[in-house]
């Protein structure tokens, strides 16, 4: 079943692999062991916390396998007005349509595990450690996921299932053997988050890890707005990577909003409204019809947290 499972993701053009559940706890304790060493810092822990200490699933308490699985997946650009100017804005690959490759994976997932009588449920936990300790990805010096064939544009998806494990790669946490004498993401990421003298970034310093935080939420002085490069996240040590020569240039156009769209975006305050739920995020009022299903239609609502004071930082990096 495992050997099927697999080669039928892989004829979807994704990449999986299948490891034992009992390694849950295995990842939990790696990543507590590093914010206790202090290589992670509280404040990231906190943030993620709800996947960095993971509960096991109450739906499936019989579960013994984990199915993580790297589903591609290209950079968006949208276009902004303003002031006339058409003005390019990127977002790098995982932010967008991830409730719907959800749906799309776990439904694949549990279609092909229903005729040897499994199922499979979301795995919420630290999706890239499990990807890399599984064999399925290795770890740049950036700590981003690199997958053969995929670069680092891809999405990591996971699940519990009740099917066993029969055959297990497990390893330590490792990186590529490419990274260890290459220095290019560490002399190009500009907020030096990048430490060639430590396996973790310090991520307290990375630049995605600040334009993360909802509009409400100020940038630290120290940083500076030169850097911003994308919409949210930041694409500068994935644009400079020689294992990712091949799959750069993946974009796909998104939508294009006109000068009132985005004077209306760059003014836009969600009224400290919850826009995520259970069921995905949820389009607040006080948006204009046509505002509202062109956000919705290129996933961006989930992002309204961010959006305006990451545009306005764009803007202003790029001199607009």
């Amino acid at each position: 079943m495992q050997a099927e499972l697999i080669e039928r993701l892989e004829s979807e053009g994704y990449r999986a692999r299948v490891a034992s559940s009992r390694r849950v706890e295995e990842i939990k304790a790696t990543m507590e062991a590093r914010l206790k060493d202090g290589t992670l810092k509280q404040k990231v822990f906190d943030e993620y916390k709800h996947v960095l200490t993971p509960s096991p699933p109450k739906d499936l308490p019989d579960h013994k396998s984990l199915i993580v699985i790297a589903v591609p997946q290209p950079q968006i650009r949208f276009t902004f007005t303003l002031n006339g100017e058409r003005i390019p804005a990127v977002v790098p690959p995982t932010y967008l349509h991830g409730w719907t490759l959800e749906r799309k994976v776990k439904r694949i997932v549990n279609d092909a595990l229903r005729p040897g009588g499994y199922s499979a449920v979301t795995a919420f936990l630290a999706r890239k450690l499990l990807a890399v300790q599984s064999g399925l990805a290795e770890y740049g010096k950036n700590n981003i996921t690199y997958v053969a064939g995929l670069g680092s544009f891809h999405r990591i998806s996971a699940y519990y299932s009740d099917m066993p494990c029969e055959d297990e790669t497990w390893r330590e946490p490792a990186m590529m053997p490419s990274c260890e004498a290459c220095t290019i993401c560490a002399g190009n990421c500009p907020a030096g988050a990048i430490d060639p003298e430590r396996f973790l970034i310090r991520a307290e310093k990375c630049v995605t890890f600040h334009n993360e935080q909802p509009n409400n939420i100020p940038f630290p002085e120290w940083l500076d707005p030169s850097w911003h490069n994308c919409l949210v996240g930041c694409l500068v040590c994935q644009r400079v990577c020689p294992e990712d020569r091949e799959v750069i240039d993946w974009t796909d156009d998104g939508a294009e909003f006109t000068e009132e769209e985005t004077r209306f975006l760059l003014d836009f305050e969600p009224e400290g409204k919850e826009l995520w739920t259970p069921e995905g995020p949820q389009t607040p009022e006080g948006l204009p019809a046509s505002l509202a299903a062109k956000l919705e239609e290129s996933d961006l609502v989930g992002l309204l947290e961010v959006i305006p004071r990451n545009l306005k930082a764009l803007l202003e990096a790029t001199g607009k």
